[in-house]
């Protein structure tokens, strides 16, 4: 799938009276629709994680920046250019 929606992943509503630190809170989600029309649906990261979408993000931006769940960047190969080999 080449469209992907931003889910963010909410530990501190997993965690009774524990909010958990989480440093990759942004992830992938495939979206099989508009992402904006994804927006506040809880999906399924291409990760894994459970998330809350954000339709106004895009993972072309988000997914190469510091706090994007490195699983789902590689998923879904962000920020890597291709090489051609002779």
């Amino acid at each position: 799938m080449e469209t992907y929606a931003v889910g963010f992943a909410r530990p501190d509503r997993w965690s009774k009276g524990h909010p958990a630190e989480h440093p990759a809170p942004w992830h992938a989600v495939e979206a099989h629709r508009l992402p904006a029309e994804l927006d506040g649906e809880v999906e399924l990261a291409v990760c894994g994680a459970i998330v809350q979408v954000w339709g106004s993000q895009q993972w072309a931006r988000v997914g190469v920046g510091r706090t994007a769940c490195p699983e789902c960047a590689r998923l879904t190969a962000v920020g890597r250019a291709l090489t051609r080999t002779s």
